[in-house]
């Protein structure tokens, strides 16, 4: 069993509960080290002083803040000196809708556990109490000598501690982004069709079904380097909707084979569809066989899909026209 990170009593009122703090999440990111090409030779990062180019021990190296043309120094241990004690409570100082809590406020997750037998009752009262309110409990603490502000909420028969950002850490959108369209109104047209791709996309919310694909893209290139071999390149981004073609997007991407506004199905996550009628097939009128369409790339596969007007067309990958212009 993991240990927890923090420990201590979470209190409400005149309530206590003593809790231990477990980190909810993990990270499968594959790490790689740096060497230098043509050798197995490992890179280290080392503390260099910019002016002479020599190394500096990590015991002569203090902390300066630019105040504009001059460093304010600060010693290790000045920090420590102001730095506030470990939390030994976590005090709820009020109770919210969680629905007012905007997501870009939340950080980091982690479980909260009770820490001891006898106080189970009370550690699922809190959490019941919770689900059937719809309410966080906020509270600050300090934990590895940081102060975070904590939102305590009911999860699947548990509760669970998220860090906040604080208020002013949050970016004002309008001046980080430019170009904002601000009021620009859609037709009537296009936003009943952008509602119908809506619809017909619509699916139930299975986290499980969802995988990062990329990091086994890495594994399975590393894996075949060390076996000789090489993998299969992957397909050029998408380009860009244009304004005048946004109609006609959005009417193929309805039309598109798999959605299920077209099948008559609702879409899943891996993009079938469930509970579908099989679609009608129209009669072909002329065949091209897959192996002539293999050799083609993307772009001339993409000019024959237009010549014979295929619908969905724009959102589709190089296999995905290969395989529709193959049943043409």
């Amino acid at each position: 069993m993991a240990r927890p990170v923090w420990a201590g009593n979470l209190s409400f009122g005149l309530v206590s509960l003593p809790v231990g703090l477990y980190t909810a999440t993990d990270s499968h990111t594959i790490h790689f080290h740096q060497l230098q090409r043509g050798t197995s030779d490992r890179i280290r990062n080392r503390r260099v002083n910019e002016r002479t180019g020599k190394e500096v021990e990590l015991n002569d190296i203090v902390k300066g803040y630019d105040t504009g043309g001059e460093y304010v120094l600060v010693e290790p241990q000045e920090l420590d000196e102001i730095a506030p004690g470990r939390s030994q409570t976590l005090e709820i100082q009020g109770f919210v809708d969680l629905a007012d809590v905007d997501p870009i406020f939340f950080d980091k997750t982690y479980y909260l556990g009770p820490r001891g037998k006898g106080f189970g009752k009370l550690y699922s009262l809190l959490e019941q109490a919770l689900t059937k309110t719809d309410k966080a409990g906020i509270a600050t603490f300090v934990m590895r000598q940081h102060e975070y502000l904590v939102a305590l909420k009911a999860e699947n028969g548990l509760l669970t501690l998220h860090t906040l950002h604080w208020a002013d850490e949050l970016r004002d959108p309008k001046e980080e982004i430019d170009g904002l369209p601000g009021k620009t109104r859609a037709s009537a047209q296009e936003l009943k069709m952008a509602e119908q791709l809506i619809g017909a996309l619509s699916m139930d919310w299975d986290p499980g079904a969802f995988h990062d694909t990329f990091q086994e893209k890495v594994a399975a290139l590393i894996e075949a380097k060390k076996a000789g071999e090489t993998v299969e390149k992957a397909e050029p981004a998408a380009e860009p909707t244009g304004v005048i073609d946004l109609m006609e997007a959005l009417r193929a991407s309805v039309e598109r084979p798999g959605t299920s506004k077209a099948t008559g199905g609702k879409a899943t996550a891996s993009g079938t569809t469930t509970g579908a009628k099989k679609p009608t097939v129209k009669k072909r009128i002329r065949s091209t066989p897959k192996q002539d369409l293999e050799g083609l790339s993307k772009a001339d596969l993409y000019k024959k899909a237009a010549a014979a007007h295929l619908p969905g067309r724009s959102n589709m990958t190089r296999e995905d026209l290969v395989k529709a212009l193959s049943r043409t």
